[in-house]
C-alpha cells in the first residue's frame, strides 16, 4: 500500500505544484541542468568535493539527462518539483553521494539564476527583432526621403515634410528603446549563484568561476539582493512595455493616414482584407493587429511589474516561476508587433496625388510664405504672419490653392503693410511650394535632404554600435557554452 501522506494535497498538487513543475519543462530544464554541471565543476575545482566524486556525479548527471525524456514527464506529487526530481535521481543512482551536490548552494539563488538565463535569452531574442525592425526603417526612409507628405499636429494638416523625415522621427525613438533595452538587458548579466538561501555559503566557493560558466560578466555581489531584488524583471519589463507604447503611436497614425478621407498611404493588397458584404471597402487590418497587439504586449508587461508592487524585500514566490513564465506571453505578442511592423511599412507607399490634394487643401506651406516674407521684405514675423494668414484664409474660401492666391496675397500685404510687395508672381510661386519648404529646412533633424542624410548617418553608427553590444552577448554565451562543456567533460577524465 503506498503511503500517500508524504504526498501534497490534491488540489494544491493541481492547481500550484503542477502547473509549476510544467513550466520548468517547458521553461527552465535545460538552463537547471547547466547550474548543476556548472556547480559541479565549481565544486571540484575549489576542493569542496573530492575529484573522484565529483566524476562520479557527473557520470549520473549524464546518464539522467540520456535517459530522461523531459517532455514526457508528468508531476505525480511524489517529489516537490523537478529539483527534488533530479536530485532523488541522483541518489537512487549514487546513494548518500546524490545530496552532495546541492552543497553551497540552495533553490533560491538557482531559481533566479535559471529566470536571468531564460531572460535574457528572450530579451536578447526581442532586441534582435527590435533592430531589424530599426534597419527596414532605415533603409525605408533612404528610400523615401524626397517622398512629401503632409505632417499632422493635433489632427489637422500642419506643415510638409516627407516621408523619410518622419520615419527617420520613429527611427530615433526606436533606437532609445533598443538602448533601453540594451542596459535592461545588461541586468540581466550578473549571476545570484553562491548566494545560497540569503547569505553566500560557510564553503569556499568561487561564485566568479561560476557567473563565468553560466555566461554571465560577474556575480550579482550582495547576496541578500540576489535573491530579494527583483528589478532585473520590474526594470527589463518596463522597458519592453516602452517599445510598444511608442509603436502604437506609430501605428496609430497608419490607420489616420490610410483613412478614406486623408489617404496619403497606400497600403498593398497582400496587407488588406475586403469587406464580407460591401465590396468597395479596402480594410487594413494589419494596423488594427498591430495596435491591439502592442497594447496586449504593455498590458502583459504591466503585470508583472504590478505584481512586484508592495511585495516583501525577500524571497517570495510573487516574482518566481508563476510570474516569470506569464511574462514570456508578452515576447510572443511582442515578437508579431515587430515583425508584422517591419513587413508593413517597408511595404507602403504613399500617394502623391493624395498629398497634393490635401497639401492644397490646407495651405500646408503658408508657414514658408511668412518666412520669405521676413527675409525678402524685412517684416516682423508677426507681420509677415498676418499677411500670411488673411492670404491662406482667401485661398481656402475660394478652395483654391495657395500656389494661386498671388492676388490675395498683394492685397493682403498692401492693406497690413502699407505698399506693395517686391515679391513677384514666379517668387511667390516658389516660396509656397512644398518642395522649396522642404529644401530650405537644412538644418539639423530638418527634412532636407542634406539634413536626413546627416542624420542617417549618425542612426546607422548608433544601430552598428547596438548590433555590437548584442553580438558580443551572442559570443560571451557561445564561448561560456563550450568552456562548461569541457571543464564537465574534464570531470570525467580524471
Amino acid at each position: 500500500m503506498t503511503d500517500t501522506s508524504k504526498f501534497p494535497d490534491p488540489v494544491y498538487r493541481d492547481t500550484v505544484l503542477a502547473p509549476l513543475f510544467e513550466g520548468v519543462k517547458t521553461h527552465f530544464a535545460g538552463h537547471m541542468d547547466a547550474i548543476n554541471r556548472a556547480h559541479l565543476v565549481m565544486l571540484v575545482e575549489t576542493g569542496i568535493l573530492s575529484p573522484e566524486d565529483g566524476a562520479r556525479i557527473a557520470e549520473a548527471l549524464r546518464a539522467i539527462a540520456d535517459d530522461t525524456d523531459i517532455a514526457a514527464l508528468t508531476y505525480t506529487g511524489e517529489h516537490e518539483d523537478y529539483f527534488f526530481l533530479v536530485e532523488a535521481e541522483l541518489r537512487d543512482r549514487l546513494g548518500d553521494l546524490g545530496g552532495a551536490l546541492h552543497t553551497a548552494r540552495s533553490r533560491n539563488d538557482m531559481d533566479h539564476t535559471l529566470f536571468k538565463m531564460e531572460l535574457r535569452r528572450r530579451a536578447e531574442g526581442l532586441q534582435e527583432q527590435l533592430l531589424t525592425l530599426a534597419e527596414a526603417v532605415a533603409t525605408k526612409a533612404r528610400a523615401e526621403a524626397e517622398t512629401l507628405i503632409v505632417a499632422y499636429t493635433h489632427g489637422q494638416p500642419a506643415q510638409p515634410t516627407t516621408f523619410g523625415h518622419y520615419l527617420c522621427a520613429a527611427l530615433e525613438v526606436i533606437l532609445r528603446d533598443a538602448a533601453r533595452l540594451d542596459a535592461a538587458i545588461n541586468g540581466l548579466e550578473h549571476c545570484p549563484m553562491g548566494a545560497a538561501a540569503i547569505t553566500t555559503s560557510g564553503f569556499p566557493i568561487d561564485r566568479a568561476r561560476m557567473a563565468d560558466l553560466l555566461g554571465f560578466e560577474a556575480p550579482l555581489v550582495n547576496s541578500y539582493g540576489c535573491i530579494a531584488s527583483v528589478d532585473y524583471v520590474t526594470g527589463f519589463y518596463s522597458a519592453v512595455k516602452l517599445v510598444f507604447v511608442h509603436l502604437g503611436r506609430v501605428v496609430q497614425d497608419m490607420a489616420f493616414w490610410s483613412s478614406f478621407e486623408v489617404g496619403q498611404l497606400y497600403v498593398p493588397n497582400s496587407l488588406v482584407q475586403i469587406s464580407s458584404i460591401m465590396p468597395q471597402k479596402r480594410n487594413p487590418v494589419p494596423i488594427e493587429h498591430m495596435r491591439h497587439l502592442a497594447s496586449v504586449t504593455a498590458g502583459r508587461c504591466d503585470m508583472v511589474v504590478n505584481t512586484m508592487h508592495n511585495t516583501p524585500f525577500t524571497d517570495m514566490n510573487d516574482s518566481e516561476g508563476e510570474v516569470q513564465q506569464a511574462g514570456y506571453a508578452a515576447f510572443g505578442s511582442g515578437g508579431r508587433v515587430l515583425e508584422l511592423l517591419a513587413t508593413f511599412l517597408t511595404s507602403c507607399t504613399i500617394r502623391a496625388d493624395r498629398v497634393a490634394a490635401n497639401m492644397d487643401a490646407a495651405c500646408v506651406t503658408i508657414t514658408e510664405l511668412a518666412d520669405t516674407l521676413v527675409r525678402d521684405e524685412g517684416l516682423s514675423f508677426r507681420q509677415a504672419h498676418e499677411i500670411a494668414a488673411a492670404t491662406a484664409r482667401a485661398v481656402i474660401a475660394r478652395h483654391a490653392p495657395l500656389r494661386e492666391g498671388f492676388s490675395a496675397f498683394r492685397e493682403a500685404f498692401a492693406d497690413l503693410a502699407g505698399h506693395a510687395p517686391d515679391l513677384e508672381e514666379a517668387g511667390f510661386r516658389i516660396a509656397v511650394a512644398p518642395e522649396t519648404f522642404v529644401a530650405r529646412r537644412n538644418r539639423t533633424g530638418g527634412p532636407a535632404p542634406a539634413a536626413l542624410q546627416y542624420a542617417l548617418a549618425d542612426y546607422t553608427e548608433t544601430l552598428a554600435g547596438l548590433r555590437a553590444a548584442a553580438q558580443s552577448r551572442t559570443t560571451r554565451r557561445r564561448e561560456a557554452t563550450t568552456r562548461l562543456d569541457d571543464a564537465f567533460a574534464a570531470l570525467t577524465e580524471t
